[in-house]
């Protein structure tokens, strides 16, 4: 049953229920309210458009006769779809007969299997009415055909690209629709004070704030979010920890941070609390599974598998009769031919601000050149990060690092004037707006772009994995959150958590993100959904990438010390960048500093 908030109460700034900019800088917030409007699903396209064209032949033809079945069917699927909760009465009433006579054909539908009833008190006399799976199901089926009907009936008006194919079985396999949307739970949840998630604020978890209503429904619970930047968000998780009770029930976690957080108490393993299996392991991207694991125990399941790729303006280098940029000599010549700074473009963009940004990026450049950041063993696709528990040492004074660290001092020379302020949104806004020609970017936040049909970089934009040095090979360094469970979580709210975070991660769920317009699939069934897969050329990027094993989390390995060794490297090699140190002084002290950290000195 869903709890009302005590309207005395005090409201809590940092719920995502209040104001968007109080959780987000506004140019972010804009960016991810736009998500809830781009993103519609076929299905419920469908329902709307039987709905109006049953409106248009009852106002127009003359006599006619209600279909209360169909009436019915249509108001629940669509509310089920808009996470609107329905009364028996508020279905008898949309089903344009009288009332008796709808309460009979109600009771047809539930004899028939397609409703279904959701306690909303204890005493179980109030009921919400949801669409059975198997209803759910009939429509999805039906919304597939109706499209290929109406693009057999009107193929001369509405063929296009990607029907073109039409007889022969192009669009019929684009028809299909392999996952439908997410049913509610049977039970509703019985969370005091309702379900508490803390997320980061990036655009994938503002989706999910936006169909919070719709999961409420879902859950049968009321839904308090809080989001915070990618540091604060580890600080209060943190924090969180120390307390005598957390006060979330589900945590998003960066994944290289998994194993600081299983050494510091965070979160509980799951294998304790649920059977893994339920969550269908063999689903998931195999690196963003692994990523989550620590010595082999799962401590949390992929919200977002994020590879960071590089993104380049494919009309751009048509022009220039440049080839994509599959390697780091390639990259610099790009940028060189396309660097305008007259003309307002750039050649490339990057993260490169001081502190966490740039620390990533150093780590993901030494990847790129066949350097892990610790002395891992070398294995088949790269280098073993799933054995951790063990004294590690920091690799960074190479010979292959000192490529990478000089690598990035050339990339200096394309890139726009602010580039050592650039992080994680600022290096894809202005690619968004035309002004860069390459840009290294996380996919979750190709939507800047994808979404607006006003960026230059619209339906120009091209997708590769990291291009690799000259030792190196072709890599997707996998980033992302995990959901997981607080180790001090109350005994009393274990089971329910698990039924939620089954429901947030199901491959149901991540295919509704997406339509929202998230653009990051941590499972192979919703990258490989033939909706998904027309919404964004990057889920076939991605998808292939996953297949040649380049999706890889090793560039940066959750070691419990990962954090701080972020941290240094993001300090030392913006100094380098600033020209206070040379290269060959900057890998000494960061590998000074790593070490004492390892040896717990620092």
């Amino acid at each position: 049953m869903t709890q009302r908030k005590n309207q005395s109460q005090k409201p809590d700034p940092n719920e995502v229920n209040q104001p968007r900019h109080d959780i987000l800088p506004a140019d972010e917030a804009a960016a991810a309210a736009q998500l809830d409007a781009d993103g519609t699903a076929e299905l419920e396209r469908v329902v709307t458009f039987i709905g109006d064209l049953i409106s248009e032949i009852e106002t127009t033809l003359e006599p006619s006769a209600p279909n209360p079945y169909l009436n019915m069917a249509l108001h629940l699927i669509k509310s089920h779809l808009e996470g609107r909760l329905v009364t028996a009465s508020a279905l008898v009433a949309s089903a344009g007969v009288p009332y008796a006579t709808a309460m009979r054909k109600l009771s047809d539908m539930r004899r028939a299997g397609l409703v279904e009833d959701r306690a909303r008190s204890d005493t179980g006399k109030s009921v919400s009415l949801h669409p059975s799976p198997r209803l759910i199901e009939t429509w999805t089926q039906l919304s597939g055909r109706i499209v290929r009907l109406g693009e057999t009936t009107f193929r001369h008006e509405m063929r296009g690209p990607e029907t073109a194919d039409y007889y022969f079985g192009g669009s019929y396999m684009a028809g299909q629709s392999l996952l439908q949307p997410p049913r509610v739970l049977p039970q509703p949840l019985k969370l005091s004070g309702g379900l508490r998630v803390l997320v980061h604020g990036d655009p994938t978890f503002m989706v999910m704030v936006a169909l919070k209503r719709q999961f409420e429904q879902i859950v049968g619970n009321s839904i308090k979010v809080r989001a915070f930047s990618i540091d604060r968000l580890r600080a209060e998780a943190l924090k969180n920890a120390e307390r005598a009770q957390s006060r979330y029930d589900l945590i998003a976690v960066d994944l290289p941070l998994i194993g600081e957080f299983v050494k510091r108490g965070v979160l509980r393993p799951l294998d304790e609390v649920m059977d893994v299996s339920r969550l269908d392991p063999g689903d998931f991207h195999t690196a963003g599974w692994r990523a989550t694991h620590w010595e082999g125990r799962p401590y949390g399941v992929p919200s977002q598998t994020t590879p960071e790729l590089m993104f380049y303006r494919r009309d751009l280098f048509a022009e220039a009769g440049l080839e994509p940029p599959t390697t780091t000599d390639a990259v610099l010549e790009a940028a060189k031919a396309l660097h305008a700074p007259r003309k307002g473009r750039y050649g490339i963009a990057w993260n490169a601000a001081r502190g966490t940004a740039l620390g990533h990026t150093f780590m993901m450049t030494c990847a790129d050149f066949g350097q892990p950041i610790f002395d891992l063993a070398a294995i088949a696709g790269g280098y073993d990060a799933d054995h951790l528990d063990r004294p590690l040492t920091p690799t960074i004074d190479t010979p292959r690092a000192r490529d990478a660290a000089e690598y990035l001092l050339a990339l200096m020379d394309y890139s726009p004037p602010d580039i050592l302020s650039m992080s994680w949104y600022e290096r894809v806004r202005p690619y968004a707006a035309g002004k860069i020609a390459m840009a290294y970017g996380y996919t979750l936040l190709a939507p800047y772009f994808e979404l607006d049909v006003s960026s230059p970089a619209y339906g120009n934009t091209a997708y590769l994995p990291h291009p690799h040095g000259p030792l190196g090979k072709p890599i997707a360094p996998v980033g992302g959150y995990a959901l997981g469970i607080p180790a001090n979580l109350p005994e009393d709210r274990l089971a329910e958590t698990v039924e939620a975070l089954i429901v947030f991660t199901s491959a149901e769920a991540q295919k509704l993100y997406v339509q929202n317009g998230s653009r990051t699939a941590p499972r192979y069934s919703v990258g490989s959904d033939p909706e998904v897969r027309r919404l964004s050329p990057i889920f076939d990027s991605v998808e292939q990438m996953s297949w040649r094993d380049e999706l890889q989390f090793w560039p940066r390995p959750p070691a419990p010390e990962i954090f701080e060794i972020i941290r240094i490297c993001g300090h030392e090699f913006h100094d380098m960048l600033r020209g206070v140190t040379r290269p060959a002084d900057a890998l000494a002290r960061a590998q000074a500093r790593a070490e004492a950290v390892m040896a717990g000195r620092d």
